[in-house]
């Protein structure tokens, strides 16, 4: 996958994605379910309100155009004859300011309406303004002719009717097509209103001129064009046999046949030679007809008019009203549907998102909690069940169920691997601690034989080849440890009594190869408890081998020892090249905490030294801490809890207790150094005898007398130290010379005080041999014993 590509998909968490897919068509329905109904409310409202402006304009001025009919005819009368009376013509002048004046009224609801329609309203109102002036033209004409009064009359009620078309042309078709016959039935009337006016004003004088013929004849043909065309089809039901009914009555036969007879005497006057009364067109004698069946038509007109326009606005209102109703019940359902779709998906997201932090929080579980408990547990050498040891997450059988199972599959796979792992190691660790074991028998074995044929042996060179393999010995014996305690069991050593500090220094000290480089230093009178003994012991082996191994040979090695707040401190301090502050700072981390045996980890790594100091450590919560020496090498501290010393003991019971498991190690150390020092002397006398200078060399301990074997029984089992005999290693030509040394014989007259003195006597009789030899060369045994170090016997129990 380019990065292109897995970038466009990653859009956050689960949980916003889920957020997201409910939100966006949540989001999608509410804009729709908006728009929809804002729309209908819309249309509702606005067909109300165009209803509404009908009903108070519309209307109005539809009375406003009857009566407007009524007064232009009466005028027409009244400028055709002028001396009757004009009490009808004011009586309809009332009728028709009212009806006007109703009409202005409505000025307010003209200016909130469209355009279009406000428009064609004010002409009007501003139409009936000059009412006034037309009125006054006549009773009195003075500027203008009848036919012009009668022209303006037909100017203000075309306007009306216009304006009533305009309202008529709503936003629903269905009315807006229901409107148009309206329309040409009142066109329809004021036709039939306007040929009335043109013969009321000719029946005085009997005759019409051309033009107005002309124009009677075009009023004719459109009045007939329209009922036949629009009116006598445009209606339904009931309104349209009424309309029938008006056109096959006798008073619509009436008019009809007036104006076949007005149409035909114009037609027949155009016919005849001019004989002098051109342009006059004698009128038929139907005026009394004429105006009956006139009076009844015009009622029918005005009763079906003002009908149909009441049943429009009433239809036109009830629509409004049910696209209102309409409107707000679908609003209210997709209110409910969007209000349910947005809580289904609030829901499902919720779902999905617990068990998906249910799945988080079970596979959390599993990682930090179970497989590390698992872990431990095997690590204890506890056995495991891996059905019991891995619960199954139970999340149903859809897609999250089965990432669930997944999970169950993969923790019983990580389990069951564990457990299969933990058996390898303790298989691994069975078969190092059998080795190791077998190793140690050998080790032990040689040791015994080493130690025979040290006491079987008095030549010089043969002792110190012996007292070599002695001390690899007892180094190989330490590497046989470590894999003892790198598979998790402890060495076979072990005390009933406290042991004193400085055995325990010593001995660590006799467990190392170059242990005449090390240098002891401690006045701590203090021991430690048995089980603690020989761990401690191969702690510091580690340590001072360590330090030993990274500094250069002639250099010492410091190991001091003192109490402190917190318990015992020992210090190991070497003279090398030291670390970085990392590699403190990781080994001391290390140090610090029980490790795990790891085949892989301790191949890449080979300090096996400090997995073992680890290990012993915190068996005994020992504090082990490395840090850079002022002398550039490295310092090793070495705190050991108050929990494991204890004051120091008594003498006897502490030589006892290190006797009783050290027995075989103190006798053929001894015996090892003693040979050393022999040799030692005899290389020292030859080089005297060439005259070289003398040496300075360290205090080393003379070997065990062989008659120390004799006392063991009657100790009760406990070995005790070992006897010094007098020149026992010494050549045959340095015994005559060596002075002799009282021996006790009493057992229990042997202490540590004599056995030092036994020391201290060999040496000072090898001193003395060897400054024999040249007398000339001052005594060097003062000098030797204050540069002197102590070199202890190797522990190799």
């Amino acid at each position: 996958m380019s990065p292109r590509t897995g970038a466009r998909r990653r859009v956050g968490s689960i949980r916003l994605s889920l957020i997201l897919l409910a939100l966006v068509p949540s989001v999608t329905l509410a804009a729709m379910w908006g728009v929809t109904t804002t729309q209908m409310f819309a249309e509702g409202l606005r067909l109300r309100s165009q209803t509404e402006l009908s009903r108070s304009t519309g209307a109005m001025g539809t009375e406003a155009a009857l009566a407007l009919q009524k007064e232009r005819s009466l005028s027409a009368a009244w400028m055709a004859d002028p001396h009757g009376s004009q009490a009808a013509l004011e009586a309809q002048r009332a009728v028709t300011d009212k009806a006007v004046a109703q009409l202005v009224a409505q000025s307010g609801a003209i200016k909130k309406a469209p355009s279009r329609i406000r428009d064609r309203m004010y002409s009007v109102v501003a139409s009936v303004d000059s009412l006034e002036y037309y009125r006054d033209q006549v009773d009195k004409p003075t500027d203008i002719t009848p036919q012009q009064v009668l022209d303006q009359y037909t100017a203000i009620i075309d306007d009306q009717i216009q304006a009533f078309q305009e309202l008529s042309q709503v936003d629903d078709g269905d009315l807006t097509s229901q409107a148009e016959p309206l329309v040409a039935l009142e066109h329809g009337a004021e036709l039939v209103s306007q040929e009335d006016a043109q013969l009321t004003l000719a029946w005085h004088s009997g005759y019409l001129n051309d033009e107005s013929w002309e124009q009677f004849a075009e009023l004719v043909h459109a009045r007939r064009w329209l009922v036949e065309d629009q009116i006598a089809t445009g209606f339904q039901g009931a309104t349209k046999t009424r309309i029938e009914h008006i056109l096959q009555s006798v008073e619509w036969s009436t008019l009809e046949s007036t104006e076949d007879a007005v149409l035909t005497a114009g037609t027949a006057d155009k016919a005849v030679p001019d004989d002098g009364s051109a342009g006059r067109i004698a009128l038929p004698t139907e005026q009394k007809q004429w105006n009956a069946a006139l009076s009844q038509v015009a009622e029918e007109y005005e009763s079906l008019i003002r009908q149909q326009t009441a049943g429009l606005l009433d239809r036109s209102s009830d629509k409004a009203h049910n696209l209102l109703v309409t409107a707000a019940s679908l609003s209210a359902g997709g209110l409910a549907a969007l209000l349910l779709c947005v809580g289904m998906s609030w829901r499902i997201t919720r779902s999905l998102s617990r068990r998906l932090r249910g799945l988080k929080a079970a596979t959390l579980g599993l990682a930090e909690d179970r497989l590390p408990d698992v872990v431990a547990r095997l690590n204890r050498g506890e056995k495991i069940d891996v059905e019991s040891a891995t619960p199954p997450l139970d999340y149903g059988n859809d897609e999250l169920g089965q990432v669930a199972q997944a999970f169950n599959t993969a923790q019983r796979t990580a389990v069951h691997t564990a457990v299969e792992l933990a058996d390898t190691r303790r298989g691994f660790q069975k078969v190092i601690l059998g080795i190791a074991r077998q190793s140690q028998n050998l080790v032990n074995l040689q040791l015994t034989k080493l130690d025979q044929l040290e006491r079987r042996h008095d030549d010089p060179e043969v002792l110190r080849g012996l007292y070599e393999l002695d001390s690899t010995a007892s180094q190989l014996r330490r590497y046989e440890e470590n894999l003892v305690v790198i598979s998790g069991e402890q060495p076979r050593r072990s005390w009933t009594e406290p042991v004193a500090l400085i055995d325990i220094l010593r001995s660590a000290v006799g467990e190392v190869a170059e242990y005449q480089r090390v240098e002891v230093h401690t006045e701590e009178e203090v021991c430690l408890a048995p089980p603690a003994v020989a761990d401690v012991i191969h702690l510091l082996a580690e340590l001072i081998d360590n330090a030993t191994v990274y500094s250069p040979a002639p250099s010492p090695v410091g190991v001091r020892a003192a109490m402190v707040a917190k318990g015992l401190v020992i210090e190991v301090e070497d003279r090398g090249l030291g670390m970085s502050e990392e590699d403190y700072a990781s080994l001391n981390g290390q140090l610090a905490v029980a490790p795990q045996f790891d085949v892989v980890a301790l191949a890449d790594d080979l300090r096996l030294g400090m997995f073992v100091i680890a290990r012993l450590a915190t068996r005994h919560g020992i504090a082990v801490t490395l840090r850079s020496s002022p002398y550039g090498g490295t310092t090793a501290i070495v705190l050991i809890p108050h929990e494991i010393v204890v004051p120091e003991v008594p003498e006897e019971s502490t030589r006892g207790a290190v006797r009783a498991a050290d027995a075989e190690s103190v006798v053929a150390e001894e015996a090892e150094q003693a040979a050393a020092a022999t040799t030692t002397t005899v290389a020292d006398r030859a080089v005297d005898a060439q005259g070289s200078a003398p040496k300075v060399r360290p205090v080393i301990p003379p070997a065990r007398s062989p008659e120390s074997e004799a006392v063991t029984a009657g100790l009760g089992g406990l070995t005790p130290l070992p006897r010094r005999v007098p020149q026992t290693s010494l050549a045959s030509e340095l015994r005559e010379e060596a002075g002799a040394v009282e021996e006790d014989t009493e057992l229990e007259d042997f202490t540590a005080e004599r056995a030092a003195s036994s020391l201290t006597g060999f040496q000072r009789g090898t001193f003395q041999a060897r400054d024999s030899i040249d007398d000339d060369a001052p005594s060097q045994y003062d000098q030797e014993e204050a540069a002197a170090s102590p070199n202890p016997p190797a522990d190799r129990s």
